[in-house]
């Protein structure tokens, strides 16, 4: 080998487990583990920070009592066994206190990615085929805080869904766990 050319290949690691990651701490930082790779979440704007609000609010109200409930992108999903993802909201089953310790979840029955300019691409390409392949899901929405427009995909059968973008303001029905959410609490600005 070329002396000074091993320094220029990038170096080897090893794959990391979803298992292995879940047991890793980031401090303020967010992460999510990407086919094996750590990869840092960038900050959100404010926005979209209202608009993450927005849509845990909404839901908490609808859900409490239901056996389903809200979280944020503090509560990890685990797509597979070499992939975490945070969506921005995400609905589970609740089973109780067993779930208190929890840091991750692989059964969402809807989830939520509010598209912004830093990570629209991996929401909408990498991200996609994996929370179809997850079983229990049955509701992925996506946002478009910039636009406030839509596009909503649901499972209709085993591996079949249905993909509408909506450029017109639309109340989403999310039939697990049997509510719609209201456009207009989505993006309210007050």
């Amino acid at each position: 080998m070329v002396a000074g050319l091993r320094m220029l290949l990038p170096p080897e690691y090893d794959v990391l487990t979803a298992t292995d990651f879940l047991d890793f701490r980031f401090g303020d930082r967010k992460a999510e583990l990407d086919n094996g790779v750590i990869r840092l979440m960038a900050g959100v704007t404010g926005r979209h920070g209202v608009v993450a609000g927005n849509i845990l609010s909404a839901l908490a109200a609808r859900l409490r009592g239901s056996g389903f409930g809200p979280y944020t992108s503090a509560m990890a999903v685990q797509t597979h066994a070499l992939s975490v993802r945070r969506p921005d909201i995400s609905v589970f089953p609740r089973h109780g206190s067993e779930d208190d310790d929890k840091t991750a979840f692989d059964n969402p029955v809807a989830l939520f990615e509010i598209a912004s300019a830093g990570h629209c691409r991996t929401d909408l390409h990498m991200k996609l085929d994996e929370y179809r392949a997850v079983p229990s899901v049955d509701t992925i929405v996506l946002v478009d805080i910039a636009t406030e427009r839509v596009r909503v995909i649901q499972r209709t059968g085993p591996h079949d869904w249905t993909d509408v973008a909506h450029d017109e303001p639309v109340d989403i029905p999310l039939p697990m766990p049997n509510l719609t959410l209201p456009h207009t609490e989505m993006f309210a600005r007050d």
